[in-house]
Protein backbone atom coordinates (compact mmCIF):
# COMPACT_ATOMS: atom_id res chain seq x y z
CA UNK A 1 0.00 0.00 0.00
CA UNK A 2 1.17 3.65 -0.83
CA UNK A 3 -0.37 4.85 2.35
CA UNK A 4 -0.63 4.22 6.00
CA UNK A 5 -4.04 3.41 7.74
CA UNK A 6 -3.98 4.14 11.10
CA UNK A 7 -6.67 2.06 13.56
CA UNK A 8 -8.59 4.06 16.75
CA UNK A 9 -11.27 2.94 18.82
CA UNK A 10 -14.80 0.97 17.71
CA UNK A 11 -17.14 3.38 16.06
CA UNK A 12 -20.57 2.06 18.16
CA UNK A 13 -22.57 4.43 15.83
CA UNK A 14 -22.21 2.01 12.53
CA UNK A 15 -20.80 3.82 9.43
CA UNK A 16 -20.99 7.58 9.12
CA UNK A 17 -22.95 9.31 6.13
CA UNK A 18 -20.32 10.90 3.40
CA UNK A 19 -20.25 14.28 3.83
CA UNK A 20 -21.94 16.60 0.96
CA UNK A 21 -18.66 18.31 0.44
CA UNK A 22 -15.86 15.60 -0.31
CA UNK A 23 -13.35 17.88 -1.46
CA UNK A 24 -9.70 16.98 0.80
CA UNK A 25 -11.72 14.48 2.13
CA UNK A 26 -10.46 11.64 0.18
CA UNK A 27 -7.84 8.67 1.02
CA UNK A 28 -6.58 6.99 -2.30
CA UNK A 29 -4.21 3.84 -1.26
CA UNK A 30 -3.17 1.68 -3.62
CA UNK A 31 -1.32 -1.90 -4.06
CA UNK A 32 1.89 -1.92 -5.27
CA UNK A 33 1.69 -2.55 -9.18
CA UNK A 34 2.51 -0.29 -11.69
CA UNK A 35 -1.10 0.20 -12.51
CA UNK A 36 -2.69 0.52 -9.30
CA UNK A 37 0.23 3.20 -8.33
CA UNK A 38 -0.50 4.97 -11.82
CA UNK A 39 -4.58 4.66 -10.87
CA UNK A 40 -3.36 6.68 -7.79
CA UNK A 41 -1.44 9.45 -9.12
CA UNK A 42 -3.93 10.39 -11.63
CA UNK A 43 -6.64 10.19 -8.80
CA UNK A 44 -4.46 12.61 -6.69
CA UNK A 45 -4.12 15.14 -9.36
CA UNK A 46 -7.32 15.40 -9.69
CA UNK A 47 -9.24 15.06 -6.41
CA UNK A 48 -6.47 15.49 -3.92
CA UNK A 49 -5.49 13.81 -1.00
CA UNK A 50 -6.63 13.80 2.65
CA UNK A 51 -4.31 12.36 5.49
CA UNK A 52 -6.25 9.06 6.51
CA UNK A 53 -7.43 9.98 9.84
CA UNK A 54 -9.03 13.33 8.31
CA UNK A 55 -10.56 11.06 5.15
CA UNK A 56 -14.25 10.85 5.31
CA UNK A 57 -13.53 7.83 2.86
CA UNK A 58 -10.90 5.65 1.32
CA UNK A 59 -10.63 4.70 -2.16
CA UNK A 60 -8.99 1.43 -2.46
CA UNK A 61 -6.67 0.74 -5.95
CA UNK A 62 -5.89 -2.54 -6.62
CA UNK A 63 -7.45 -5.95 -6.36
CA UNK A 64 -9.49 -7.34 -4.03
CA UNK A 65 -6.08 -8.21 -1.71
CA UNK A 66 -5.92 -4.31 -1.60
CA UNK A 67 -9.90 -3.94 -0.53
CA UNK A 68 -9.04 -6.64 2.14
CA UNK A 69 -5.12 -5.14 3.17
CA UNK A 70 -6.70 -1.44 3.47
CA UNK A 71 -9.83 -2.78 5.61
CA UNK A 72 -7.55 -4.82 8.05
CA UNK A 73 -5.45 -1.40 8.46
CA UNK A 74 -9.04 0.38 9.21
CA UNK A 75 -10.37 -1.72 11.60
CA UNK A 76 -12.08 -0.56 14.37
CA UNK A 77 -12.82 2.88 12.66
CA UNK A 78 -15.51 1.54 10.49
CA UNK A 79 -14.46 4.29 7.69
CA UNK A 80 -16.26 3.11 4.04
CA UNK A 81 -13.91 2.17 1.48
CA UNK A 82 -14.80 2.11 -1.67
CA UNK A 83 -12.66 -0.30 -4.54
CA UNK A 84 -11.96 0.27 -7.68
CA UNK A 85 -10.43 -2.35 -9.59
CA UNK A 86 -6.71 -2.29 -10.89
CA UNK A 87 -6.25 -6.17 -10.10
CA UNK A 88 -7.41 -9.23 -11.72
CA UNK A 89 -10.35 -10.61 -10.19
CA UNK A 90 -11.99 -7.35 -8.36
CA UNK A 91 -14.57 -9.34 -6.82
CA UNK A 92 -14.99 -6.60 -4.06
CA UNK A 93 -14.39 -3.89 -6.41
CA UNK A 94 -15.98 -1.30 -8.40
CA UNK A 95 -15.09 -0.36 -12.15
CA UNK A 96 -12.26 1.38 -12.34
CA UNK A 97 -13.30 5.15 -13.76
CA UNK A 98 -11.39 8.53 -13.12
CA UNK A 99 -14.53 11.01 -14.20
CA UNK A 100 -17.16 11.41 -11.63
CA UNK A 101 -15.79 9.88 -8.53
CA UNK A 102 -17.18 12.17 -5.81
CA UNK A 103 -20.83 11.49 -7.36
CA UNK A 104 -20.08 8.04 -7.27
CA UNK A 105 -18.91 8.34 -3.36
CA UNK A 106 -22.21 9.95 -2.53
CA UNK A 107 -24.35 7.21 -4.77
CA UNK A 108 -22.78 4.21 -3.71
CA UNK A 109 -24.32 1.83 -1.47
CA UNK A 110 -23.02 0.28 1.87
CA UNK A 111 -22.43 -3.49 2.67
CA UNK A 112 -21.68 -4.13 6.29
CA UNK A 113 -19.79 -7.10 7.26
CA UNK A 114 -18.64 -8.37 10.60
CA UNK A 115 -14.95 -10.02 10.70
CA UNK A 116 -14.01 -13.75 11.81
CA UNK A 117 -11.93 -13.58 15.12
CA UNK A 118 -9.74 -16.75 15.62
CA UNK A 119 -8.02 -17.39 18.35
CA UNK A 120 -4.87 -20.38 18.49
CA UNK A 121 -3.66 -22.24 20.94
CA UNK A 122 0.29 -23.57 20.02
CA UNK A 123 2.11 -26.85 21.27
CA UNK A 124 3.17 -24.48 24.65
CA UNK A 125 0.11 -23.23 25.35
CA UNK A 126 0.74 -19.80 23.89
CA UNK A 127 -2.23 -17.99 22.57
CA UNK A 128 -2.68 -15.79 19.22
CA UNK A 129 -5.25 -14.24 17.93
CA UNK A 130 -6.22 -12.70 14.35
CA UNK A 131 -9.35 -11.81 12.80
CA UNK A 132 -10.44 -12.57 9.00
CA UNK A 133 -12.29 -10.74 6.41
CA UNK A 134 -12.73 -13.37 4.51
CA UNK A 135 -11.89 -17.07 6.03
CA UNK A 136 -9.95 -18.87 8.57
CA UNK A 137 -8.39 -21.79 7.04
CA UNK A 138 -6.61 -24.93 8.41
CA UNK A 139 -3.95 -26.44 6.34
CA UNK A 140 -1.63 -29.26 6.59
CA UNK A 141 2.28 -28.23 7.07
CA UNK A 142 3.95 -31.66 5.51
CA UNK A 143 3.08 -34.61 3.24
CA UNK A 144 0.83 -36.22 5.50
CA UNK A 145 -2.73 -35.13 6.00
CA UNK A 146 -4.01 -33.85 8.69
CA UNK A 147 -6.77 -35.11 11.35
CA UNK A 148 -9.05 -32.32 12.84
CA UNK A 149 -11.61 -33.21 15.34
CA UNK A 150 -14.47 -30.59 14.76
CA UNK A 151 -16.92 -29.19 17.37
CA UNK A 152 -20.08 -26.60 17.10
CA UNK A 153 -20.81 -24.58 20.22
CA UNK A 154 -18.94 -27.37 22.36
CA UNK A 155 -20.71 -30.19 21.04
CA UNK A 156 -18.31 -32.86 19.03
CA UNK A 157 -19.92 -32.66 15.46
CA UNK A 158 -16.82 -34.98 13.90
CA UNK A 159 -14.49 -37.00 15.51
CA UNK A 160 -11.70 -37.27 12.96
CA UNK A 161 -11.96 -35.45 9.56
CA UNK A 162 -8.77 -36.51 7.76
CA UNK A 163 -8.03 -33.86 5.14
CA UNK A 164 -5.60 -31.34 3.66
CA UNK A 165 -7.42 -28.83 6.11
CA UNK A 166 -10.80 -26.89 6.17
CA UNK A 167 -12.21 -23.62 6.57
CA UNK A 168 -14.77 -21.58 8.13
CA UNK A 169 -15.91 -18.53 5.58
CA UNK A 170 -18.45 -15.52 5.59
CA UNK A 171 -20.83 -14.09 3.47
CA UNK A 172 -18.57 -12.06 1.25
CA UNK A 173 -15.53 -14.24 1.70
CA UNK A 174 -17.61 -17.53 0.54
CA UNK A 175 -16.78 -16.49 -3.19
CA UNK A 176 -13.28 -16.84 -2.72
CA UNK A 177 -11.08 -20.14 -1.25
CA UNK A 178 -14.47 -21.10 0.10
CA UNK A 179 -15.81 -21.44 -3.69
CA UNK A 180 -12.41 -22.70 -4.84
CA UNK A 181 -12.87 -25.55 -2.18
CA UNK A 182 -16.37 -26.02 -3.52
CA UNK A 183 -17.87 -24.78 -0.57
CA UNK A 184 -21.34 -22.52 -0.81
CA UNK A 185 -21.89 -19.17 -1.76
CA UNK A 186 -23.35 -17.29 0.69
CA UNK A 187 -25.88 -14.30 0.31
CA UNK A 188 -25.22 -11.15 2.43
CA UNK A 189 -27.70 -10.71 5.08
CA UNK A 190 -28.22 -15.21 5.61
CA UNK A 191 -26.38 -14.83 8.89
CA UNK A 192 -24.76 -17.90 8.06
CA UNK A 193 -21.38 -18.97 7.59
CA UNK A 194 -19.40 -21.93 5.51
CA UNK A 195 -17.22 -24.87 6.88
CA UNK A 196 -15.87 -26.37 4.42
CA UNK A 197 -13.28 -29.12 3.81
CA UNK A 198 -10.13 -29.35 1.58
CA UNK A 199 -9.57 -32.52 -0.12
CA UNK A 200 -11.51 -34.16 2.48
CA UNK A 201 -9.98 -38.17 2.15
CA UNK A 202 -12.30 -39.32 5.33
CA UNK A 203 -14.92 -39.21 5.66
CA UNK A 204 -14.82 -38.89 1.69
CA UNK A 205 -18.19 -37.66 0.89
CA UNK A 206 -18.49 -35.15 3.60
CA UNK A 207 -18.92 -31.45 1.96
CA UNK A 208 -19.13 -29.39 4.91
CA UNK A 209 -21.94 -27.45 6.83
CA UNK A 210 -24.06 -24.07 7.12
CA UNK A 211 -23.55 -22.78 10.54
CA UNK A 212 -25.53 -20.30 12.11
CA UNK A 213 -23.57 -16.82 12.10
CA UNK A 214 -23.72 -17.02 16.18
CA UNK A 215 -22.17 -20.46 16.14
CA UNK A 216 -18.45 -20.80 17.87
CA UNK A 217 -16.41 -23.54 16.09
CA UNK A 218 -13.10 -25.25 17.73
CA UNK A 219 -11.15 -27.57 15.68
CA UNK A 220 -8.86 -29.55 17.59
CA UNK A 221 -5.56 -31.24 16.11
CA UNK A 222 -5.15 -34.38 16.39
CA UNK A 223 -1.73 -36.32 15.96
CA UNK A 224 -0.38 -32.72 16.23
CA UNK A 225 3.63 -33.64 16.16
CA UNK A 226 2.96 -36.13 13.16
CA UNK A 227 0.79 -34.42 11.37
CA UNK A 228 1.57 -30.56 12.04
CA UNK A 229 -1.46 -27.66 10.90
CA UNK A 230 -1.24 -23.91 10.35
CA UNK A 231 -4.30 -21.47 10.56
CA UNK A 232 -4.35 -18.84 8.77
CA UNK A 233 -6.84 -15.76 9.07
CA UNK A 234 -6.59 -14.22 5.76
CA UNK A 235 -2.62 -12.53 6.08
CA UNK A 236 -2.45 -14.15 9.45
CA UNK A 237 -0.63 -17.50 9.73
CA UNK A 238 0.59 -19.76 12.97
CA UNK A 239 2.15 -22.80 12.34
CA UNK A 240 2.23 -25.85 14.67
CA UNK A 241 -1.40 -25.25 16.10
CA UNK A 242 -3.10 -27.38 18.72
CA UNK A 243 -6.59 -25.66 18.42
CA UNK A 244 -8.20 -23.12 16.92
CA UNK A 245 -11.68 -21.35 18.00
CA UNK A 246 -13.52 -19.59 15.57
CA UNK A 247 -16.60 -17.14 16.10
CA UNK A 248 -18.10 -13.42 14.33
CA UNK A 249 -16.58 -10.74 16.10
CA UNK A 250 -20.13 -8.58 16.78
CA UNK A 251 -17.93 -5.50 18.04
CA UNK A 252 -16.00 -5.17 15.02
CA UNK A 253 -17.62 -3.66 11.54
CA UNK A 254 -16.57 -2.51 7.94
CA UNK A 255 -18.05 -1.08 5.55
CA UNK A 256 -17.72 -1.26 1.87
CA UNK A 257 -19.17 0.62 -0.89
CA UNK A 258 -20.44 -0.29 -4.38
CA UNK A 259 -21.96 1.55 -7.05
CA UNK A 260 -25.90 0.83 -7.16
CA UNK A 261 -26.21 -1.71 -9.88
CA UNK A 262 -22.56 -3.39 -8.73
CA UNK A 263 -23.51 -4.10 -5.38
CA UNK A 264 -22.06 -6.97 -3.34
CA UNK A 265 -25.18 -8.66 -2.65
CA UNK A 266 -25.88 -8.64 -6.42
CA UNK A 267 -22.56 -10.27 -7.32
CA UNK A 268 -22.88 -13.06 -5.18
CA UNK A 269 -26.70 -14.11 -6.29
CA UNK A 270 -25.30 -13.70 -10.03
CA UNK A 271 -21.92 -15.72 -9.34
CA UNK A 272 -24.03 -18.95 -8.53
CA UNK A 273 -25.59 -18.65 -11.96
CA UNK A 274 -22.17 -17.95 -13.50
CA UNK A 275 -21.02 -21.31 -15.26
Amino acid sequence: MTAALLGSAPDPDGPRDLPEDLCGRIAFVAATSEEAAAARAALVAIYGDAPPEEAAVVVALGGDGAMLETQHRLLGRNLPVYGMNRGSVGFLMNPYREEGLTERLRAAQAALLQPLRMRTTGADGSVAEALAINEVSLLRETRQAAKIRILVDGKERMAELICDGILVATPAGSTAYNLSAHGPIIPLGTNLLAMTPISAFRPRRWRGALLPGTASVAFEILEAEKRPVAAVADYTEVRDIRRVEICEDARVRLTMLFDPDHGLPERILAEQFTV
